[in-house]
């Protein structure tokens, strides 16, 4: 008999319409999936089989006569709709208080402590989006050497760079420097490095992009896995998302293809124990960047390569798609936004068309995967794997 194994797919930022406290974030009416369906670029037929339109408070796309999946919608608990917060939910870890953000730029405090450890002038310190920010700013970082440092609506610190200014590495020191900077009250979820190249006018950002998260606060279900021996892979930013911790073996990802046909080869494979894939281009290419027409595509790429995951599967795996928050690439603006996010569960020992409506908490993952890997939960979520497993 095949052992157990869980795989995990985070799309990242594909919600699912806005959560009821979406307000207090200034995200109501926002619903990523609903952005993605208004296009005549959206083909999901492997999504549509599973149950996606199934879920509760899906309405624009078409419902399974006879879903193959169990679904769920998810309602984030944590205070925050950032990569960081919802990762750690979706691993059993809620983020009671909200990581500090930064609308009207970092305290000269900080700008300063950074400039006198790294020997470099900051320029921007303002939030603003990764496009617009190296296109308004990249050719004077150019010319003076002076690092763009900006913000957003989340929790980040971010440098962005050229390539050939600042190297790789140095801007990697710099961001660890930045990391060591920002602890206690201005402990952002994350600083970023942006490295960037191209001439001015046609600057490009570049797959070198690493992020420096807080440690998690908590224990997560990778710590559980890893105390009892379970092999944890992480494939595209989850190494960076949880710091390395709990991660036994970790891929970094150019894009959304390569973390998908890593998928795809260990789904063939008969090793690891929770396989923990995030697949950012949805929320870094397209959602950030009001690309509807771009995030709907890559949907439809996403729905063939889980095509092929599908036939590749092995007895006794369980297959979870999720998401960690919204990105709706049709609202105002271009931040996160505040939405439910779907969950889809299927393997051969999964039954079909179990509608778990709406639940409290990304957390109840965590919880499910454990009982499932035969461990003891210890987070905060509930598990659904009694509902949804076949006798």
């Amino acid at each position: 008999m095949d052992k157990k194994r869980v795989f995990i797919i985070v799309l990242d930022g594909f919600g699912i319409g806005s959560l009821p406290d979406a307000d207090r974030f200034g995200d109501r009416g926002s619903n990523t999936l609903a952005s993605a369906a208004r296009t005549n670029t959206l083909d999901i037929p492997n999504l549509i089989d599973l149950g996606l339109g199934n879920i509760e408070g899906v309405s624009t796309i078409p419902k399974a006569a006879k879903p193959r999946a169990s679904f769920a919608r998810l309602a984030e608990r944590s205070m925050g709709k950032d990569t960081v917060t919802g990762h750690w939910e979706i691993a059993g870890l809620i983020t009671e208080k909200a990581f500090p953000t930064y609308p009207d730029g970092f305290p000269e405090s900080i700008i300063r402590a950074f400039e006198e450890r790294t020997g470099k002038q900051v320029i921007v310190n303002k939030p603003m989006s990764g496009t617009e920010v190296i296109a308004r700013y990249g050719e004077e970082h150019m010319r003076t050497g002076a690092l763009i440092v900006y913000t957003s609506a989340d929790s980040v610190f971010q440098i962005a760079a050229h390539e050939e200014i600042v190297p790789i590495e140095e801007l990697y020191r710099f961001c660890e420097i930045a990391r060591d900077i920002l602890q206690g009250e201005h402990g952002v979820g994350r600083v970023i490095a942006r490295p960037f190249i191209g001439e001015a006018g046609r600057f490009k950002r570049t797959s070198h992009r690493h992020d420096y998260s807080l440690p998690p606060v908590g224990d997560t279900m990778l710590d559980r896995l890893r105390r009892a021996e379970k092999m944890t892979i992480g494939v595209g930013k989850i190494h960076d998302i949880f710091a390395g911790r709990g991660i036994g073996l970790s891929y970094h990802t150019e894009d959304n293809q390569e973390g998908m046909d890593i998928a795809i080869q260990l789904a063939g494979e008969k090793t690891g124990d929770l396989i923990f894939v995030n697949l950012v281009d949805f929320d870094m290419v397209y959602g950030h960047r009001n690309d509807i027409e771009g995030y709907a595509r890559a949907l439809t790429e996403f729905d063939r390569k889980l095509g092929l995951i599908l036939r590749l599967l092995q007895q006794n795996d369980l297959l979870i798609i999720t998401a960690d928050h919204g990105c709706d690439p049709g609202f105002s603006g271009t931040d996160h936004t505040r939405e439910y996010v779907p969950m889809i569960a299927w393997g051969s020992h999964v039954k079909n068309g179990i509608d778990l409506k709406t639940r409290n908490s990304f957390a109840d993952i965590a919880a499910t995967v454990t009982e499932y890997l035969d461990l003891e939960s210890g987070g905060d979520g509930d598990s659904f794997l009694g509902d949804i497993k076949a006798d």
